[in-house]
């Protein structure tokens, strides 16, 4: 049985305002599954993308317009979205406090194909 700490995480900031922290993912020897949080200040978050696998998105803490296709919804704590393979998504603080969201993607490693081309586009890989 594999037991991950999560008091001992590493938060890395991912873009100026945004900070995330993986929980479990193919480095923790998950084999379909990818779980991280990000904490975002005022206006920040994720900027529109899509992965290949169903994703997740659950506000924490805080509130997110969150836009799935041609759909946008303002969501709260304890609620979250499913969001479709393939389906183009983001979201953004749109609160005054922080946001804070856990994302869970049915791939271990996170993959996900952004707008902008210069944004990186694979995470937690395991080294082989």
């Amino acid at each position: 049985m594999l037991i991950k700490d999560h008091n001992d995480g590493v938060l890395e900031k991912w873009r100026d305002g945004v900070m995330t922290q993986m929980r479990v993912s193919a480095v923790t020897g998950a084999h379909q599954i990818c779980v991280f949080e990000q904490w975002c200040e005022k206006g920040l978050g994720a900027p529109t993308h899509h992965h290949a696998v169903e994703e997740i998105l659950e506000v924490m803490g805080g509130t997110a317009e969150i836009h799935v296709g041609g759909e946008t919804v303002v969501v709260t704590a304890n609620q979250s979205v499913l969001i479709p393979a393939g389906a183009q998504h983001g979201f953004h603080n749109v609160g005054d406090d922080i946001l804070h969201v856990r994302a869970t993607i049915a791939s271990p490693i996170f993959e996900g194909r952004y707008e902008d081309e210069s944004e990186q586009t694979r995470r937690w890989v395991p080294e082989f």
